[in-house]
């Protein structure tokens, strides 16, 4: 039998080696998901665990690419959380159409593609081919406090069953 996507998800938190359950916190006056029609944009996530963001610098100078890639998968559980807490459940995906990877860069670093990989093998790992999706990775000069990698997605929905 095929494991559950929550299955899926809970295993690759344990990988990472947190957990991504009660409320997740925004730091600011918005939402961290807006649902239009049969699809969710979910703001940006930055490797932020309870208060404090895990994975912090420019990549490329005070972190390594592999704590930049651990950082994207991080932001990415993150806003799968965050569309676990909407939708009720992650099976209600039906495909991760796009997602943006925003790494905090040194002037000489150009691995972005790289550390939006960490993000790209969680999705595949929970979706299988319902997480291949369309990438922009891009390098930046800052991000909010401090975070290497910030991540936010635009996901599909499974139409909801009508009362006929």
């Amino acid at each position: 039998m095929e494991a559950s996507r929550k299955a899926l998800f809970l295993q690759a938190a344990a990988q990472v080696g947190h957990s991504f359950e009660g409320e997740m916190r925004i730091g600011g006056n918005y939402v961290p998901a807006v649902r239009n029609g049969d699809e969710v944009y979910v703001s940006g996530q930055i490797p932020r665990i309870d208060n404090q963001v895990m994975v912090v610098g420019r990549v490329g100078a005070e972190t390594t690419l592999e704590q930049a890639r651990h950082g994207a998968r991080i932001s990415t559980l993150r806003a799968l959380a965050i569309l676990g807490q909407m939708l009720g459940d992650l099976q209600r995906i039906k495909r991760i159409l796009r997602i943006n990877v925003y790494v905090q860069s040194a002037a000489d670093f150009t691995q972005q593609s790289e550390v939006a990989d960490g993000a790209s093998e969680i999705l595949y790992s929970i979706f299988a081919e319902a997480g291949v999706h369309t990438r922009t990775s891009v390098g930046v000069y800052q991000l909010p406090k401090n975070a290497s990698v910030e991540v936010d997605m635009v996901v599909a929905l499974h139409p909801e069953p009508t009362d006929d």
